[in-house]
């Protein structure tokens, strides 16, 4: 085991570049999920129900793609031996993917009553291209982790510092669209979707070298691991991935864990405008505070998972803890002590991006040994699957929070009733709340990989040579 955790096989550059990846995708996710939503039913004025039906749509589609497209890539093409297994994909699906960003903005200017199932139509066709580019990118660039980083040190520092970039990706996403937004001024929104195709695009080219696979486990890949092997189907592998108990209470936690972020993220314009009845660059501090939060904590978390050599452990630490710091947002009124809370939630939720990446490459190391096969693209394709339910759960928490307590679509602050101000802060804080709580169970209660269990499957794979 300690001969393991000293193989330290990648420099910390190359662990930062791989992070770019993450920033990529963590900036994206944010920009999306704070002002798709409320663009089309607060600024478009699209009717709740619709805006949420449309996005249920979406989240559909997006639960089906992902593990189909993880299945489709888990397999040699003619380019593998050169470019890699994962590589090439990250590109073919990152550039278009953050080019379909932009359609989202720019639907066709009709009244949002008579003309409501044509902006409907648009935001499930846009959103539904954006993800499948998403599926291809997401999918071939996280089960590049697990394959690449192997050791245990190695994957705890590899995922520090490339969640330390990610991290940056999460605040930026937030911070910068926000400073091109003004509230009740549409052609706004498409201006900042053009900031984020630039800034996207760099990230993504600084994501080059991390993104590479090693040449010794595509060689591996190709002569060992698949070769004279015929490929299982699709739904008999999704039923061995269904069988690990492990693989099952990530996921699980996970769904709670994304719905948290979802909510709150997508709760940010509303906060701002109808709450604190400010403008849309106010996000900007809020997100800045997150930023220095969470960017503190990392090293912090880093520390905690070296000292307690258990991620199960510190995940659920991490989640019991983002329980309580939510827990306190539903009641704040003011401002600037929210932008104060906000500082230590982002170092809450530190602690769960630290963990990730290492617990679910525990995770995929036991499948691994359960399969005699290093089928990455799937579990990964098959955890998107399952955290696209937080997608669905936002909507309808969103569309049945709205309708029953009369927020008025396409109305600024002065036409909301009270009762749409309490929802705003029931969809901001206490359900997120309840969701990161019960992921912390689900840890608790179910998953098992303890340092022992972890060290006993590191020696395994090391004599299967996978």
């Amino acid at each position: 085991m300690e001969k393991n955790n000293a193989e330290i096989l990648h420099s910390k550059t190359n662990m930062v570049s791989y992070g770019f990846g993450k920033f990529v995708f963590e900036f994206l996710n944010m920009a999306f999920g704070a002002f798709v939503y409320f663009y089309y039913e607060s600024e478009l004025g699209l009717a709740a129900w619709l805006t949420a039906f449309g996005y249920i749509i979406f989240a559909i589609w997006n639960a089906v793609n992902d593990p189909f497209i993880g299945y489709l890539i888990d397999r040699p093409f003619k380019f593998t031996k050169k470019w890699g297994r994962r590589f090439p994909f990250v590109f073919i699906g990152g550039i278009p993917w953050i080019i379909t960003y932009v359609l989202l903005f720019i639907p066709p200017d009709v009244d949002p009553v008579s003309g409501m199932w044509i902006l409907f139509a648009w935001l499930v066709v846009t959103t539904c291209l954006y993800d499948t580019f998403a599926s291809i990118f997401n999918v071939s660039f996280y089960s590049i982790f697990p394959d690449k980083f192997r050791a245990v040190d190695e994957r705890r520092n590899a995922a520090g510092l490339s969640t330390l970039v990610g991290t940056f990706g999460v605040a930026l996403g937030a911070i910068v669209p926000p400073l091109f937004i003004v509230f009740g001024d549409r052609s706004t929104y498409a201006m900042q979707s053009g900031v984020v195709l630039i800034v996207c695009l760099i990230a993504l080219s600084l994501a080059i070298p991390g993104a590479r696979e090693d040449q010794v486990r595509i060689d591996c890949y190709l002569e060992k691991c698949e070769e004279g092997e015929e490929k299982a189907s699709f739904f008999k592998t999704l039923k061995v991935c269904l069988k690990q108990k492990n693989f099952v209470a990530f996921i699980f936690a996970y769904i709670f864990y994304r719905s948290l972020v979802m909510m709150i993220v997508a709760s940010l314009p509303y906060l701002v405008r109808f709450v604190f009845e400010m403008e849309a660059s106010s996000i900007t501090l809020i997100m800045g505070a997150f930023l220095i939060g969470s960017f503190c904590s990392i090293p912090i978390w880093i520390k905690v998972a070296h000292k307690t050599n258990d991620n199960r452990k510190t995940y659920m630490y991490a989640a019991f803890i983002m329980t309580i710091l939510t827990g306190i947002l539903f009641f704040i009124q003011d401002y600037y002590v929210m932008v104060l809370m906000i500082l230590f939630w982002g170092m809450g939720l530190g602690g769960f991006w630290v963990m990730i990446d290492p617990t679910l490459g525990d995770v995929i190391d036991e499948s691994v040994i359960i399969t005699e096969k290093r089928e990455e693209g799937i579990y990964i394709g098959i955890q998107t699957f399952f955290s696209r339910m937080a997608m669905i759960v936002q909507a309808v928490c969103f569309a049945v929070v709205h309708i029953l307590t009369g927020f008025v679509e396409g109305a600024g602050p002065e036409a909301q009733p009270d009762s749409a101000i309490l929802g705003i802060r029931i969809h901001f804080a206490l359900l997120p709340m309840i969701f990161i709580f019960v992921a912390g169970l689900i840890l608790w209660k179910f998953y098992n990989l303890t340092p022992d269990k972890v060290a006993i499957n590191k020696e395994k794979l090391a004599k299967l040579g996978l």
